[in-house]
């Protein structure tokens, strides 16, 4: 059955990997991104209190707002520049070794953030903030890049969809250890900036014991036996001879051994689609409105008339949403596919989008409308969680040959942060112009999204990465030749030995048949 060919994949060792690298890199993003929240009030007053003792006179409100904002934004510019550097750091040192390279960026922040207000100053708290931006920037491309290198083709999108779970978890335990009782108190909030050190040693002390990326090791090391190594470790009873030659057939079939420039695969129209759809997906994750979800929970649900007391508790109740989401997405992309997944999750997100316009036009007449924005609310964050939060960074993984992979998690990646950044940024603004309307184009985004991927991007699931550049080649050809009847179609599709015609031709339906 499904469910033993399943476990009989996977093996120990690739639940700790998968564990360990989202763990020690991802759940600190999402930590990172919560983590502002709560100690904005006490944050502000150390900037003020260090500015009077400094000049004599405080900061208006206005300036304030500002160096806050900067606290909070320059996070993003970090993450840009990690995303950046990320392909020449993988080529260097490796999957693993980059992740184990970059823990050095934690310790670094978290000395400077814990320190800060005994040193008073609160540059050590920005440049902190920059350092951990720069360190999420290279996680959020190299754990997803690591984890769909060593996993098998059936397990692939289950173990790249634990760091987005992770994610989820490092919101969340922002969010718990925020709350008043525990490190939400002004005394606390160096140490609840700087707490991030912990998952990040525990992941230092167990990871390197474990090998790097098969593939890396024979594509681009050529090292067969550090290969037969690694795979006898990462695989239970399985043929790997076979693996290897998979490996080795796309070895050939790169053009060169040099991993490509961003430039370069740009202008390579071979992969134009693969490229497009990179942007894409990366850039409709960040304008699906997520972020404006994140930053602004506390004042919907103030709208929604919920007791000011009780919002904390309601906004940790949103991270246990995302966690749940974020599982069932996991245990399901295997079964379902990506599609489903991609589809289902940005529709749903433009759904809710639309709801929440209408419930806050309407709550003025209508008082029950308060509760269905608040629903709504839940609605676009698990749906984010289910699909759009983890499957757009694998697929970038999957769409992509050995050489083009590094130079497309940089485009990826860094069109992730600008967005990220560019939302946290306009939201405000669009907010104060179109006011209830501002959902609307969120769910635009997302509709347009879902459509695009419906079309254009195939399924990807239990295929090897040379079938799935065949398949888009094919697709290459499908769009210039329209010509082809449905029944060339048909006979091409059982040429090209994608196992059966009964179940190629559902799979495949969609993404030939395109307008």
């Amino acid at each position: 059955t499904y469910n033993q060919r399943f476990m009989n994949h996977l093996t120990a060792s690739l639940l700790a990997v998968a564990f360990l690298t989202s763990f020690g890199s991802s759940m600190l993003y999402g930590y990172n991104l919560a983590v502002v929240n709560s100690p904005a009030v006490y944050i502000k007053d150390f900037y003020n209190k260090t500015v009077v003792r400094r000049n004599g006179t405080g900061l208006s409100e206005e300036t304030l707002t500002l160096m806050y904002s900067l606290t909070v934004s320059v996070f993003a510019v970090g993450g840009l520049l990690g995303s950046l550097i990320v392909g020449m750091l993988v080529t260097r040192y490796g999957r693993k070794g980059t992740v184990v390279n970059t823990t050095v960026l934690v310790f670094i922040a978290a000395l400077l953030m814990g320190f800060s207000r005994i040193c008073g100053s609160p540059e050590m708290i920005i440049i902190g903030r920059f350092i951990t931006g720069i360190h999420s920037g290279i996680s959020l491309s190299v754990v997803p890049m690591y984890l769909g290198e060593i996993a098998p083709k059936n397990l692939r999108g289950f173990l790249g969809l634990v760091p987005s779970i992770f994610i989820g978890t490092g919101v969340f335990v922002a969010q718990i250890l925020g709350l008043h009782e525990l490190l939400g108190k002004e005394e606390h909030w160096p140490l609840f900036l700087s707490v991030i050190a912990v998952p990040t040693f525990i992941q230092l002390m167990l990871l390197p014991w474990f090998p790097e990326s098969p593939r890396y090791l024979l594509i681009e090391k050529h090292n067969i036996h550090a290969t037969i190594r690694a795979l006898k470790w990462y695989r239970a009873k399985c043929n790997i001879q076979a693996e290897i030659e998979e490996m080795q057939e796309e070895q050939r079939s790169l053009f060169s051994v040099e991993t490509l420039s961003v430039w370069k695969l740009m202008l390579d129209d071979t992969v134009r689609w693969q490229v497009l759809s990179v942007v894409v997906i990366n850039i409709g994750m960040q304008l699906s409105g997520i972020d404006a979800i994140w930053f602004y929970t506390n004042s919907i649900f103030e709208n929604a008339g919920i007791p000011a007391p009780e919002i904390q508790y309601t906004t940790a109740g949103t991270g246990i949403i995302e966690i749940i989401a974020g599982l069932i997405g996991c245990f399901t992309i295997e079964k379902l596919g990506r599609r489903p997944l991609m589809i289902g999750g940005f529709a749903m997100m433009g759904i809710c989008s639309t709801g929440i316009t209408l419930a806050l036009i309407l709550q003025a007449h209508l008082s029950f409308m308060r509760y269905i924005s608040v629903c709504c609310v839940v609605g676009i964050i698990a749906g984010f969680c289910i699909g759009p939060a983890g499957v757009p960074f694998l697929v970038t993984a999957e769409l992509f040959k050995q050489s083009h992979r590094p130079a497309a998690y940089i485009i990826g990646g860094s069109l992730n942060w600008l967005s990220n950044f560019t939302v946290g940024f306009v939201f405000p603004f669009l907010q104060m112009s179109a006011g209830a309307y501002c959902y609307l184009v969120f769910a635009t985004i997302c509709a347009s999204v879902a459509v695009y991927v419906y079309i254009v991007i195939p399924e990807t699931k239990n295929k090897t990465f040379m079938e799935i550049s065949q398949m888009f080649s094919k697709k290459e050809a499908v769009l210039e030749t329209q010509s082809l009847i449905h029944v060339d179609q048909l006979k091409l599709r059982k040429l090209n030995g994608y196992g059966g015609l009964e179940h190629a031709s559902v799979e495949f339906d969609s993404s030939l048949s395109v307008p």
